[in-house]
C-alpha cells in the first residue's frame, strides 16, 4: 500500500471539500466553512451590542490575528492533520483493529443518545487534555499562544499553536471510537454547540448562565482562567473547562472571585516580549526562549 499517495488523495479531497462548502456544494447541515461565519458574526454583534468591557473596541488588539487562526486551525491545517489521522486509520483497519471492536453504541441507538453521549466524552478528553497542557512545561509552551491573548474576544478562541491538534485529537478520536454510531450531521451538531459555546466564553459579554453556571462554561469563568495573575495556590491555572465546566466543579479546578468588572490584566509572566505575530507564534514552543 503507497500511503504517500494515500496522503496526497486525501490532501487533494480535503481541498475540494473546502471548495465545495465555499461554493455552496454541500448540504447546509455540512457547510462548516459558513457555519463558523455565521456563528462568528452572531457572537460578535453580541459583543458590539452588550459590550462588558466598555473601554475595549469592537476590532480589538489582534482581531485581526485571532481571525486568521480561525481560518488556520479551522481548515488550512486541518488539511493536512486530518489527512495524517486517515494514514492511520487505514493501517489499523487493515491490521483488523476497527472502530466497532469497542463501540458502546450502533446505528439503531436514539440519536439524541449517541449526541449527548458523545458530547460528554468529547469534552471530558478535551478538559483533561487542557489541565495537561497547564501542568507540563514543555506543553505549556504551545499552549502559551493561546494565552497570549491580552484583550478576550469571540476569535481567541480559536488562537492556538497548531501542536495543540496533536495532543486534542487522538482523545477526541477515542471519544468517537466510543460512540460509533454518530453520524457526520451528529459530529456537525455537537461540534458546532462546542464552538458557540467557546466563542461566547472569549467574547465581550458577561454570560453566567444563571444555575447552568455549574453545567456549562462562560465568559466570566474563562476570563479567570486567562488572568495573567493566578491564585498563589494555583500555579498551573484555574477554570479548564472547555463547554462543561461541571468538570471543573467536580475536581476542585473552579475559582470565581466576586469582581465583576472584568478588567483584569490577561496573559502571563514575560508575555510583553512573547512573539507578537503568526509565524513567530507558529514556531514558538519547540525550545526555550528568552522570556521565560
Amino acid at each position: 500500500m503507497n500511503y504517500l499517495d494515500l496522503f496526497m488523495n486525501k490532501i487533494n479531497d480535503m481541498l475540494l471539500w473546502i471548495l465545495d462548502m465555499v461554493t455552496f456544494n454541500v448540504d447546509w447541515n455540512q457547510n462548516w466553512f459558513y457555519g463558523l461565519i455565521i456563528v462568528s458574526l452572531a457572537v460578535w454583534g453580541l459583543e458590539i451590542a452588550f459590550p462588558w468591557r466598555k473601554n475595549q473596541k469592537a476590532i480589538r488588539k489582534d482581531f485581526w490575528l485571532d481571525g486568521f487562526y480561525m481560518f488556520f486551525n479551522f481548515f488550512i491545517f486541518a488539511v493536512i492533520i486530518e489527512s495524517i489521522y486517515m494514514l492511520f486509520e487505514t493501517y489499523f483497519t487493515g491490521h483488523g483493529l476497527t472502530m466497532n471492536k469497542i463501540a458502546l453504541f450502533d446505528k439503531q441507538s436514539p440519536t439524541w443518545l449517541i449526541i449527548v453521549v458523545f458530547f460528554v466524552l468529547s469534552d471530558f478528553v478535551q478538559w483533561l487534555t487542557h489541565v495537561t497542557l497547564h501542568r507540563f512545561d514543555f506543553l505549556w509552551r504551545f499552549h502559551k499562544v493561546h494565552h497570549s491573548v491580552e484583550e478576550m474576544g469571540f476569535a481567541a478562541h480559536l488562537r492556538y499553536h497548531w501542536m495543540e491538534n496533536i495532543f486534542y485529537k487522538p482523545l477526541k478520536t477515542l471519544a468517537l471510537m466510543l460512540v460509533i454510531g454518530a453520524q457526520p450531521e451528529h459530529a456537525f451538531f455537537v461540534h458546532f454547540f462546542s464552538i458557540t459555546i467557546g466563542h461566547l466564553n472569549h467574547a465581550n459579554v458577561r454570560i453566567t448562565w444563571g444555575p447552568l453556571k455549574y453545567i456549562f462554561n462562560n465568559s466570566v469563568m474563562h476570563l479567570y482562567h486567562h488572568a495573567k495573575v493566578l491564585p498563589a495556590d494555583r500555579p498551573n491555572g484555574v477554570n479548564f473547562a472547555i463547554s462543561l465546566s461541571i468538570w471543573d466543579y467536580i475536581f476542585k479546578k473552579n475559582y470565581i472571585p466576586q469582581d465583576k468588572d472584568g478588567d483584569y490584566a490577561l496573559g502571563f509572566e514575560g508575555i510583553e516580549n512573547y512573539p507578537k505575530g503568526f509565524f513567530g507564534q507558529l514556531v514558538s514552543g519547540f525550545k526555550k526562549e528568552k522570556y521565560e
